[in-house]
């Protein structure tokens, strides 16, 4: 608001009318100002670098959407009939012979003594000789399986061992080398081509279609353990959950979509629980709220989640309790502090600050006492936090960052406040975010989800190695053995096989 002098009025009361306007201008526009500021600072924080080079991205581009298509077909295949899979296995090229560089190791799978048959005495006719590529660290190798075939002397018939089940059918991939290829994808973040090339410098040629239609047929062969896995954590009574955008590939369109990767963890350790730690992932095209409504169907209990307001269905009936995060709101004033030096901002820090010096004194306590010292200590303090932003928030700026800082806390604080009528509750959402660190790194380096298959495949395996880390597993050991029994493993028994469960077999682990 501007006025030339010869234009002011001469009543002093007029004069005080328009000082206090253009003081409350100035007011809103230090504020649009700060409010500006902060959104740079966060911008520059949250950016990082990214090529220039658009044709390289491309190309990458397509090396990403012809692996999964390639994936996508074989993990299809492997549900499909023998007769489909025919037909497309008649359309590939012939298969290479192994490398004749490679070691040779030898497995004699010992025929019986006599004829199952007759009992008659049998004597050796021939012996079935068939190679699987394997990787150990460091170092490819073949393994032969040698099945010497008897014939009877009686009545001719002729028996040998039976042919050793394979990770995946038709696959000359080892349990092993299936584990590193799927472990360096989704655990180590390199893509398929990339693995190509690093197998070809030690001898191997493989074609990014092989390693394409391996993944799909880990995925494939992995499933009913993925199942049992995403079952027993829907079972527990308290979980985190969060969500991330994930770039997905939109075939013909030449641009990509957003869709989402969720994360459902279960994490006892804090309170002592009985129930081991595990993490499942589901892939969904887009953020509506009907997707974590579906995931979570069969859950009751207590669900540690960020404010997302796609969540709030869950709520409603009561039969899922919302539990918020004081870390999402730490990082409010977080972000005003930094920005501006805030000591408002400051003061509320401090005093999150000493509920989570609190939590630090009474992790791995069982659930009864953590509520009752968190009755004594941080119910004081939780009091006087929020009687402390009621006076502060009547004296700010209702724009201002740092208004909605309180508004953001004071708006979630039943939610808040809820852990500490629950020792088996945590203060944060922290788990599901660390869940998530290792997608957010690979997104990096995908640049995007070749399809939606792709990013349904991609959250099965994040539901697997995630699980296992969070037990304290080599992931890759651990999907190494799995791949090598879960072909004839039991299907009522394949809870045995979850990473809590599991005990290794001396000889795959020895391999």
């Amino acid at each position: 608001m501007t006025i030339a002098a010869a234009d002011l009025p001469d009543d002093v009361g007029a004069l005080k009318r328009i000082i206090g306007i253009m003081a409350q201008e100035a007011v809103v526009a230090r504020t649009e100002i700060d409010k500006l500021r902060f959104q740079l600072i966060r911008l520059t924080r949250a950016q990082f670098g990214r090529s220039s080079e658009k044709h390289a991205a491309a190309l990458v581009q397509l090396e990403l959407a012809i692996e999964t298509l390639e994936v996508d077909q074989a993990e299809r295949l492997a549900f499909g009939p023998a007769a489909t899979a025919g037909v497309v296995e008649a359309a590939k090229p012939a298969r290479r012979p192994l490398p004749e560089h490679l070691p040779r190791e030898e497995i004699v799978h010992p025929a019986p003594c006599a004829c199952p048959a007759c009992g008659g005495v049998l004597r050796k006719i021939g012996t079935d000789v068939s190679e699987t590529l394997e990787h150990v660290p460091a170092r490819f190798k073949v393994i032969r399986h040698l099945r010497d075939k008897f014939s009877c002397r009686a009545c001719d018939t002729v028996v040998q061992a039976l042919s050793p089940d394979h990770a995946i059918a038709r696959g000359r991939a080892g349990p092993g080398l299936l584990a590193h290829i799927v472990v360096s994808k989704f655990d180590d973040h390199l893509p398929l081509y990339r693995q190509a090339e690093i197998y070809a410098r030690e001898g191997v040629e493989l074609e990014t279609s092989t390693l394409s239609d391996w993944v799909g047929a880990t995925a494939a062969a992995l499933k009913p353990l993925t199942e049992a896995l995403a079952a027993d954590i829907v079972a527990s009574a308290t979980l985190h959950a969060d969500d991330t955008p994930v770039p997905v590939l939109m075939p013909g369109a030449g641009r990509t979509k957003t869709g989402r990767l969720w994360v459902y963890v279960r994490d006892e350790r804090p309170f002592a629980g009985s129930r081991p730690p595990a993490a499942v992932f589901v892939y969904s095209p887009d953020r509506k709220g009907e997707h974590p409504r579906r995931h979570l169907e069969g859950f009751a209990g207590a669900l540690h989640a960020d404010g997302y307001t796609g969540f709030n269905g869950l709520f409603e009936s009561g039969r899922i309790r919302e539990v918020a995060c004081w870390a999402h709101v730490r990082r409010k004033f977080f972000d005003v502090h930094a920005a501006n030096g805030s000591p408002i901002a400051q003061e509320a820090l401090d005093r999150i600050g000493a509920l989570y010096a609190i939590e630090a004194t009474i992790a791995g306590l069982p659930p009864d006492e953590r509520r009752r010292r968190r009755q004594a200590d941080a119910v004081p303090v939780t009091t006087a936090l929020k009687d402390w932003a009621e006076d502060i928030v009547s004296k700010l700026s209702g724009k201002s960052e740092l208004a909605a800082a309180f508004r953001y806390m004071r708006g979630r604080w039943p939610s808040l406040i809820r852990c500490f009528d629950d020792g088996r509750l945590a203060l944060d959402n922290n788990a599901a975010e660390r869940a998530l660190r290792g997608v957010a790194i690979g997104r990096k380096n995908y640049l995007f989800a070749g399809s939606d298959r792709g990013g349904e495949r991609a959250a099965a395996m994040y539901s697997l190695i995630e699980s296992a880390k969070l037990n304290e597993l080599n992931p890759q050991i651990y999907l190494a053995d799995v791949l090598a029994r879960i072909a004839d493993h039991p299907a009522k028994q394949i809870a045995g096989l979850l990473p809590w469960n599991w005990q290794p077999e001396p000889a795959n682990l020895a391999a």
